[in-house]
C-alpha cells in the first residue's frame, strides 16, 4: 500500500474495511440487520449485502457513529421494498442505543454492476464496501484509480442537487430536522472538496477531518469553511447557523469550481 494514500503498489485504491474491524459494541447491531435483511427479502431476492462507513473500518464510536449498509436485490426494488427498508433503520435505530441513525442503500445488481454506474456506485461497492452476505459484486468490476473521470462521476452533480438542498434547509422546521440536514449537507461538501483535489494529493481517504486538510492544501482561501463543515459533520447541533452558510457560500462555490475542473458528472436518465 501507498503510505498514508489509501492506494496499493500498482495505484489502485486498496479496499476499505473488514468484518474483523467490527467493535464489539456494534456486532449486535450488524447480527440484527442481517438477519432483518435475510428474513425481508430471502436468498431468492437477496442477491448480497454490504457494510460501510466507520464500523467496517474500526473507527465508529459507540453513541455517535451512525451504521451505514448496502443492499443489493437481484431484481429492482419497489417502493414497497424502500419502505420496509425505511422500517428497518427505524426499528434498529430505536433498539440499538450504541448506534445515532442507520442508512441502508437499496439498489438491484443490473444497476450496481453496470455501465452507467461503473464509475459511481460500481467504485463504491468495490472500493468502500465490505461484503457482508452473498457474493461479492467486486468481482465483477474494475480496478480504480484517483482520476478526473472517477471524481466526476462520483460528485460532479453538486449543481443538480443545490436547489434541493435549498428547498429542504427552507421547509426544516425543527431541531431534529435541521441537525439531520447539516449533517448531510456537511459530509457531502466535505467528500466533494476532497474529490475536487483527489487526482492532484494522488490518493484516497474516507476520513472527513483529512480529508478537509487535503482539500485546504490546494484551496487555501477556502480551508476554513472546508473544517468547519468536517466538525459539523460529527458534531452538526453544535453549529445551528452554519446550515445557512454552507449552502449559500462554500456549495455553490465548491459546484462551479467541480464543473470548471472536472466536468458535469453524466445525468440521470430522463432527466433534462
Amino acid at each position: 500500500m501507498t503510505r498514508g494514500r489509501g492506494l496499493d503498489r500498482d495505484g489502485c485504491f486498496v479496499r476499505e474495511g473488514a468484518l474483523d474491524r467490527v467493535s464489539a459494541p456494534f456486532a449486535p447491531v450488524v447480527a440484527e440487520f442481517r438477519a432483518r435483511t435475510g428474513a425481508l427479502f430471502g436468498p431468492g431476492r437477496l442477491h448480497s449485502s454490504y457494510l460501510f462507513g466507520s464500523v467496517p473500518r474500526g473507527t465508529a464510536v459507540p453513541g455517535v457513529s451512525d451504521l451505514d449498509a448496502l443492499i443489493a436485490l437481484r431484481d429492482e426494488p419497489t417502493d414497497a421494498d424502500h419502505a420496509a427498508v425505511r422500517a428497518v433503520e427505524h426499528d434498529l435505530d430505536t433498539a440499538f442505543r450504541q448506534v445515532n441513525g442507520m442508512g441502508i442503500l437499496l439498489f438491484g445488481v443490473d444497476r450496481l454492476r453496470g455501465e452507467r454506474e461503473r464509475y459511481d456506485l460500481g467504485w463504491f461497492v468495490a472500493c468502500l464496501c465490505t461484503p457482508l452476505d452473498g457474493p461479492d459484486l467486486a468481482a465483477g468490476l474494475p480496478r480504480y484509480r484517483p482520476t478526473s473521470l472517477l471524481a466526476r462521476e462520483t460528485n460532479g452533480d453538486l449543481f443538480r442537487s443545490l436547489p434541493g438542498l435549498r428547498e429542504r434547509a427552507a421547509a426544516a422546521t425543527t431541531e431534529a430536522e435541521r441537525t439531520r440536514l447539516t449533517r448531510g449537507v456537511a459530509r457531502r461538501l466535505v467528500r466533494t472538496g476532497f474529490t475536487l483535489v483527489m487526482p492532484r494529493w494522488g490518493g484516497w481517504t474516507s476520513d472527513l477531518d483529512e480529508s478537509a486538510e487535503v482539500f485546504a492544501r490546494f484551496y487555501p482561501a477556502h480551508a476554513e469553511q472546508m473544517r468547519a463543515a468536517a466538525r459539523a459533520a460529527w458534531a452538526p447541533a453544535a453549529y445551528p447557523e452554519l446550515l445557512e452558510a454552507l449552502l449559500t457560500g462554500l456549495a455553490p462555490w465548491l459546484a462551479a469550481e467541480y464543473l470548471a475542473v472536472h466536468g458535469a458528472k453524466a445525468a440521470p436518465p430522463g432527466a433534462d
